[in-house]
């Protein structure tokens, strides 16, 4: 059984030395295999992966790579497992570790940095100097599971201490995987300024994180929060999430309708969640002078910006790299408090086992799939379970 040197574990949490994970071989091809379980080190634990949510991201590495790097390169067949919203149960630490205790339930950030880094020492370590350069024997200290090193389609991963949340008992495991989605909102409205309570807000495009920065938003205070984009059932959850206004884009001149529901003047804020490719515009028309926009989304392509624009109008504009500056263990506090419901987004779940599945339904979103969450354990093999 496992027992690494250094390590403390417990034998009401037995661990094997091998686990099931999802690899990447060539785009689009993921295969069950077994791993070695992975090995905790200095201010690390070992996560036994309780459930895992489907991010829009993991669909693009799995299918083209970026924005994965592994080795300084495209992550196919290079013994890779992605995923990276997990949450779970702390079953083994890390030499020195005692800031968390096995048994103990918590969810996960992404990004650890180097910790020795410019950026890192000024606490963005979402944008880590030495980011990518901890895959096979190089080690800089640096992780962002699921990007630059193994992820969350499997049964054990290790994580570094200051990645790590604490959740309730009475968080579901569902919710917890959610907790980075609302951590990435959360990041966003700190960036453009943190309190917007009486400011105005508009959230563009209402995938996961959208819909979340709405509700969000909506916790901090803000009014009016408007949310936009092209598909009714999505806006209809936004309003359920908090959004005061919700404007479909198919049906009219989103900057016009933005303008007219705040009485005609533009907002203070937006948080662009679409990535469309004019969404930059839109959202720099939105804005008020001297308003802010936060950029959350990758562009599939390049897009042109009215630089004269923003200039003009004393524009902000902030690009934010995932759930940086702590901005999940402010996200769960909400959740924890029942600030809002995150459980909204979530509407299938399948087993493990069960993962090319899963992956279609968010791909296609077949079924209104908006947040598919995978578990580890207890979901029968051939069940597909819909939020309620």
């Amino acid at each position: 059984m496992y027992s690494p040197a250094g390590v403390r574990t417990s034998p009401d949490f037995p661990i094997p030395d091998h686990m099931k994970a999802w690899v990447l071989g060539n785009p689009g091809e993921l295969t069950l295999k077994d791993k070695p379980v992975p090995v905790p080190k200095k201010a690390e634990v070992l996560v036994r992966i309780d459930a895992v949510a489907i991010c829009a991201t993991d669909l693009e590495i799995i299918q083209h790579g970026p924005p994965a790097s592994i080795q300084g390169g495209l992550p196919f067949n290079k013994n890779f497992t992605p995923g990276h919203e997990y949450m779970g149960t702390v079953v083994a630490l890390g030499p020195g570790v005692d800031e968390y205790r096995i048994g103990q339930r918590v969810t996960v950030e992404i990004h650890a940095g180097c910790g020795q880094c410019k950026r890192c020492r000024e606490g963005m370590y979402t944008a880590c100097h030495n980011y990518g350069l901890n895959y096979g024997d190089l080690d800089k200290g640096h992780r962002a599971n699921g990007f630059t090193t193994d992820g969350g389609f499997c049964e054990y991963q290790v994580n570094n201490i200051n990645t790590l949340v604490a959740i309730p008992d009475d968080m579901s495991d569902e919710e917890a995987t959610l907790v980075v989605t609302a951590g990435t909102a959360m990041y966003g409205l700190t960036e453009l300024g943190g309190l917007v309570a009486g400011e105005s807000v508009v959230v563009t495009g209402p995938g996961p994180i959208g819909l979340l920065g709405v509700a969000v938003a909506k916790s901090l205070g803000a009014q009016p929060v408007i949310l936009t984009g092209t598909r009714d059932n999505r806006l209809k959850m936004g309003l359920e999430l908090g959004a005061d206004h919700v404007v479909n884009v198919k049906n009219e001149d989103p900057v016009e309708a933005v303008r007219k529901l705040n009485g005609g003047k533009g907002v203070d804020y937006v948080v662009e969640c679409s990535g469309a490719p004019n969404a930059v515009n839109e959202a720099i028309r939105m804005v008020n002078r001297g308003g802010k926009v936060c950029l959350a989304a990758f562009p599939h392509e390049q897009v042109p910006v009215d630089i004269a624009h923003i200039v003009r109008n004393n524009i902000y504009l902030f690009g934010i790299r995932g759930e940086g500056k702590s901005a999940t263990h402010r996200a769960e506090a909400f959740m924890s408090q029942k600030r809002f419901d995150a459980t909204k987004v979530h509407t299938h779940t399948f087993p493990l086992a069960d993962l090319p599945t899963a992956l279609k339904y968010a791909r296609e979103r077949i079924d209104d799939a908006i947040k598919v969450v995978v578990k580890a354990r207890g979901v029968s093999a051939a069940s597909k379970v819909a939020a309620e």
